[in-house]
């Protein structure tokens, strides 16, 4: 096998002494087998490491019976398509056999297993992912991927079209991989917008779940702005997120910093808006209750802090960024302070307080009114100040 080496990986990287990465080296052969994808590329551009993928020319099979042999669990995690997990010191380690495409049908391949490691990187999608190492951290690089990891550019391998025709989800990775790892300054590669804009009707294919896990990721990316932008005007956007519109996503991400809140994909989903998200991205009953609170803050006039009292912190410091966001607003840091306390606030009155002078609707009406009245005084108001106001 031809294995070109270009270079070594940074002697940092965690995998490089992770002792359960070396077992299942040791277990298959330490010439056999080779860290590869996010991995690789992490390492190389000195980023927190992603999950430790491997890559061999060994069949599933083998690699079965040689982690056995070592006393190592395997599980058949996609056997058929040639991915063992193999267990050690508790942690699995996806281990798949090199493989080329026989078809693909835009979301699925069928595969034969093979044993050269160029033909694998071609079926991977990005350059900078085509990257392989061995376990002592030379860097196999069979496409000459190496030059667009280094310098952040985010190129389909060889042919754009035929990559995406290979799997449409590849449309909405090329996004989310230009928001984590890309150079702003190198632009978009023009190819693949090209591709892309040609390629959007297949979208339609794809499962919701598929759709709905590489937004979550994308508009988690420390500033998606510029490949959500570019995704509107390529209409990849109103494909996924019909009636999506970024107009507010740059002023929120802009007062998310300012705020020094952590980026938040259900905040910057509200803010593009868009018609039946919960279904068109499979949203869990959590996030899409989280989205439902944020879309409705933006079309009423609630206090924030009631908002904050109600249902906590974080949703209630969205909808500041919100709400600032649509009027075109600045804030400042110390605007959330009183959210805090509202958050933590406990109303002090219990429906027993009240029994049984009042019972059923009337008592029901009077803790309401209650309430408001010391959501009002800024959750100043006791309990017998309460108990004696009219």
């Amino acid at each position: 096998m031809d294995r070109p080496d270009f270079a070594i990986v940074p002697a940092e990287t965690p995998w490089l002494t992770d002792p359960a990465v070396r077992a299942v080296c040791e277990a298959l052969g330490v010439d056999q087998v080779f860290m590869v994808g996010g991995c690789v590329r992490d390492a190389v551009l000195r980023l927190d490491g992603s999950d430790v993928d491997m890559s061999t020319a060994l069949t599933p099979q083998e690699v079965v019976r040689r982690a056995a042999a070592a006393g190592l669990k395997t599980v058949p995690t996609g056997i058929d398509h040639g991915t063992v997990t193999v267990v050690a010191q508790g942690t699995g380690f996806e281990v798949t056999t090199f493989r080329q495409d026989v078809d693909t049908d835009g979301r699925r391949a069928t595969v034969a297993f093979s044993t050269d490691i160029a033909q694998d990187a071609r079926r991977r999608d990005f350059t900078l992912n085509a990257l392989y190492a061995t376990p002592e951290g030379r860097i196999i690089d069979p496409l000459g991927s190496l030059p667009d990891c280094l310098a952040r550019r985010i190129r389909f391998i060889e042919n754009a079209q035929d990559r995406i025709r290979e799997d449409y989800l590849r449309v909405l990775r090329f996004f989310r991989f230009h928001a984590w790892y890309a150079d702003p300054e190198n632009g978009f590669d023009a190819e693949a917008l090209d591709a892309i804009a040609s390629n959007t009707d297949g979208l339609e294919r794809l499962s919701a779940e598929r759709v709905g896990m590489e937004m979550r990721k994308l508009l988690a990316a420390p500033n998606p702005v510029p490949a959500v932008a570019v995704m509107h005007q390529s209409g990849v956007l109103s494909r996924v997120l019909p009636g999506g519109d970024p107009t507010l996503l740059g002023p929120v991400v802009h007062l998310e910093e300012r705020l020094n809140r952590r980026p938040d994909w259900r905040l910057r989903l509200a803010a593009l808006g868009g018609s039946d998200v919960r279904d068109r991205l499979r949203l869990s009953s959590k996030d899409a209750k989280v989205l439902a609170a944020l879309k409705t803050a933006m079309g009423e006039m609630t206090p924030v802090p009631e908002i904050a009292y109600r249902q906590g912190f974080d949703i209630a410091a969205s909808v500041v960024i919100l709400r600032a966001a649509l009027a075109n607003q600045s804030v400042d840091l110390d605007a959330l302070e009183p959210l805090k306390t509202a958050a933590s606030a406990r109303f002090p009155i219990r429906a027993q307080d009240l029994m049984p002078a009042l019972s059923g609707k009337a008592l029901g009406a009077r803790l309401e009114a209650l309430e408001q009245r010391w959501i009002a005084s800024d959750f100043r108001l006791t309990r017998e100040e309460l108990m004696t106001s009219e």
